[in-house]
């Protein structure tokens, strides 16, 4: 796509939809606009200048096709990340009025997140919506005249019990102090941001080294084709991609955050559902996700701030039928840590797919301006986080004692790639006697 500019097209061709009166097809239109283009008829996007100081000048995100906003909206996508599609399919059901309108009443924010710099500058924030926690006072106008405006983010509170903290408590590891760890039996207050991922393309595409016609175009391609617009409407520079978000745990006041004079242990933890929920002993995630929530519970305590910041990338963002597929053939194929990487490139095609260049936005919002503990190995974590401009005084390597046996093969792979360590690193011979647990009496063949 070397030019942008797109020719004036006529209307979309429109295909006939049969109904009846009592399905929910019976409140769509006869005809289905496939696309639209910047000179059709009628097209008048509600203007969206990213990176405005203010969300009154920034503008409302409208990706909505209904309620007579087809040629309003200023956005490509769906609100709701992944779950866009269970949206529609409730709607197909008719479990679901296709007009449906939240009542959003007594929802707002827990805690107030003061306004930061990062948020009206285009550069420091490009994959969320900076002001999507607080649609409802900043488009309380647009709201009440029909506009279906939603929030990509919310701020709550809530109790949480983690069995790793309860033993914390019980060794005496954590103090039972009330007002964070609230009982002997490790409960622990937390405050909670949910966050659903708002692309603005042009910031992304610069992250990623790319012209933002090549990012529209791949990921046109590579949805099978899902949004025509990202091809037809260089105008709409924000996408709300189908998939998954993040959440914020912060321990401790939630405005010690983006305070430089107290002390923040951070910990950024990618998903592993095998691991993190069903503690699956073949990778170090659930333990050093708890020691992560331990560490910035303990910084909280002593007057300090502590956050854990969940990103939904199961597998290394490979999925998790592809990470079965790997673990598959290392079990079958000699598990050793010196074909770890290799055995998901096979079938990946590439190690990891996490690629955190978006990953820091997150902090900006917070107005997070230096990390005293990064309870993190990861070098591309680091690096992005560093690279955006936020200092991190201090790298805290999981602790030996907490890596499980057959882990080991993971985390002395990717100590051997750099990751952060301060023990030593293993040579390639090294690694090739470093091997995980066999499937003796279930299954142990190897070819």
């Amino acid at each position: 796509m070397g030019d942008t500019t797109t020719p004036t097209m006529p209307e979309a061709p429109s295909i006939q939809s049969p109904t009846t009166p009592t399905s929910p097809a019976a409140g769509y239109s006869k005809h289905i606009v496939l696309t639209t283009y910047p000179g059709q008829s009628g097209i008048d996007p509600v203007p969206l200048v990213w990176g405005a100081p203010d969300a009154k000048s920034r503008g409302p995100v409208i990706v909505t096709r209904g309620a007579g906003m087809l040629k309003r909206r200023n956005a490509m996508g769906a609100h709701g990340g992944s779950y866009s599609i269970y949206n529609a399919l409730a709607i197909a059901a008719g479990e679901l009025d296709a007009n449906f309108r939240p009542n959003l009443q007594n929802s707002q924010p827990t805690f107030n997140f003061p306004w930061q710099p990062a948020w009206a500058d285009k550069t420091k924030i490009v994959s969320m919506d900076p002001f999507g926690h607080d649609i409802v006072n900043q488009f309380r106008e647009e709201l009440d005249a029909g506009w279906d405006i939603r929030p990509t983010m919310a701020v709550t509170r809530a109790n949480m019990k983690l069995a790793e903290i309860g033993e914390a408590v019980r060794n005496g590891q954590l103090d039972v102090d009330g007002s964070i760890v609230v009982d002997s039996s490790g409960e622990v207050r937390v405050t909670k941001v949910a966050v659903e991922p708002v692309w603005y393309l042009p910031g992304v595409a610069e992250r990623f080294g790319v012209d933002e016609g090549t990012l529209r175009r791949t990921l046109f391609e590579h949805t099978g084709g899902s949004y025509p617009e990202l091809i037809t409407r260089p105008d709409l520079k924000v996408f709300l991609p189908p998939i998954g978000g993040l959440t914020v745990y912060i321990f401790g006041p939630p405005e010690r955050v983006s305070d430089e004079n107290v002390k923040l242990a951070l910990r950024i933890h990618d998903e592993c559902n095998g691991s993190d929920v069903f503690q699956s002993d073949i990778c170090t995630c659930r333990p050093y996700l708890a020691f992560g929530i331990r560490e910035a519970i303990r910084e909280a305590q002593n007057g300090g701030s502590g956050v854990v910041i969940y990103f939904r990338k199961e597998g290394r963002a490979l999925g998790e039928v592809i990470k079965y597929l790997v673990y598959n053939a290392r079990k079958r194929g000699g598990d050793t840590a010196d074909k770890y990487f290799t055995r998901t490139e096979n079938i990946a095609g590439v190690r990891d797919m996490r690629f955190q260049a978006l990953m820091p936005d997150i902090l900006h919002w917070l107005g997070i301006k230096k990390v005293d503990r990064m309870l993190s190995m990861s070098n591309m974590k680091h690096d992005a986080i560093v690279q955006s401009g936020i200092k991190i005084l201090e790298r805290v390597p999981i602790p030996e004692e907490l890596i499980p046996s057959d882990s080991r093969v993971e985390i002395d792979a990717k100590i051997n790639a750099g990751y952060f360590t301060t023990g030593r690193q293993y040579t390639m011979e090294e690694l090739a006697a470093v091997k995980g647990r066999g499937w003796e009496k279930w299954e142990d063949v190897t070819h």
